[in-house]
């Protein structure tokens, strides 16, 4: 989750130096000074408290939000969280937008798959537009016998037919970074290589006796096979973050997914310092396929005014390297990054636009 004290990736010094040379431009560009003119819409967030302070810098930026609510122990409980998205939701509807998510007690019991469509309905109801499965399923949650559930287990198949009928999209987010299955020297970026060392209970390189990072896809990859007109938005670039190639695989095997790129810019920035027309080309290629998302984080106990520069600081680096040429240099990857300057058209969609369609278009009655 990204929070005023996890962002690394923010700007440490922006030249205002146009790097836009020798890259062919398909249409006029933003600058930076457009930020604050565009409506954008950041489709992963979490405020998970009824302090305004992250919904007014939402506004003051022209953000729309996706807040999402997550089965995750770090956070305030599910209830807490639909608490919080209820208020803003009802305040302002056309603003604050936000996805249910469900619990995973009683997985294994006669009744959870009934008692779940019947909790996401009442969501719905109040206005959820979507609904987000964690990396708890496949990496946490086990059955009675002790193993492992995964996203493709046929007891879903329930909900996320349910989910289906009612043309709900799934927020998938199965599996970590795939830096989290490498040791420390070969990870991409810094701040994955510093969490993993101090936090060595979650580096999967070093517990074998876990799901290795090409099942969690493998499971992710069969469900969305078996839900064809199941709407799937990859959390995270679909947890393919580390190649736009294999990104481009996911959207080409799965008409039916779209991806979205929450805390996952770096990885894409090292990749574009090292071939920056192939990532830029794979922007405008998937244009209609990819949303734009940041995965911060608003808690309890948060510093409001604090929060709202990070945030600021935050969406203008993303948008400094998307939609300009501009170069900035990127603390975690230990690199200058070149703006990708995708042309205004792509902009308006990826900031914007696909996300009103893919929440919005097909909006439960």
């Amino acid at each position: 989750m990204v929070s005023q004290t996890r962002v690394s990736s923010t700007l440490l010094g922006l030249t205002l130096s146009t790097m836009i040379a020798g890259c062919a431009i398909a249409g006029p560009t933003y600058t930076v000074a457009d930020f604050a003119k565009v409506r954008k819409f950041d489709a992963h967030v979490h405020v998970n408290v009824t302090d305004p302070a992250f919904v007014e810098q939402a506004k003051a930026d022209n953000f729309e939000i996706l807040s999402i609510n997550v089965d995750y122990p770090a956070f305030p409980s599910i209830a807490s969280q639909a608490e919080a998205s209820h208020k803003f939701h009802t305040a302002d509807p056309k603003h604050f937008h936000y996805a249910a998510t469900f619990t995973m007690k009683g997985f294994t019991e006669p009744g959870w798959a009934d008692t779940t469509k019947a909790y996401l309905d009442s969501e719905f109801k109040q206005g959820a537009l979507a609904v987000k499965v964690w990396k708890n399923i496949g990496m946490v949650e086990r059955d009675v016998d002790g193993k492992l559930i995964f996203i493709d287990d046929k007891r879903f198949d329930p909900v996320l037919n349910h989910l289906e009928a009612r043309h709900i999209p799934l927020i998938a987010h199965q599996g970590e970074p795939r830096n989290c299955w490498l040791p420390l020297e070969e990870m991409t970026t810094n701040n994955d290589r510093e969490y993993f060392k101090n936090h060595p209970e979650y580096h999967m390189y070093l517990h074998p006796e876990m799901p290795r990072y090409e099942e969690l896809m493998a499971a992710r990859d069969r469900m969305v096979k078996a839900h064809p007109k199941l709407s799937v938005l990859g959390a995270h670039v679909a947890s393919l973050e580390w190649s736009v190639d294999e990104a481009a695989k996911f959207l080409d095997a799965h008409p039916n997914a779209n991806i979205e790129l929450a805390a996952r810019m770096t990885q894409i920035q090292y990749q574009s310092v090292r071939d920056y027309d192939k990532v830029r080309d794979f922007f405008i290629k998937y244009q209609d396929r990819i949303l734009y998302g940041t995965d911060l984080t608003y808690n309890p106990g948060d510093d409001a005014e604090a929060f709202k520069a990070t945030a600021h600081d935050y969406w203008l680096s993303n948008w400094t390297y998307l939609a300009t040429g501009e170069t900035q240099t990127v603390a975690d990857i230990s690199a200058d990054a070149k703006g990708l300057a995708l042309p205004k058209s792509v902009i308006d969609k990826i900031f914007y636009s696909n996300a009103r369609r893919v929440f919005l278009s097909a909006k439960s009655n």
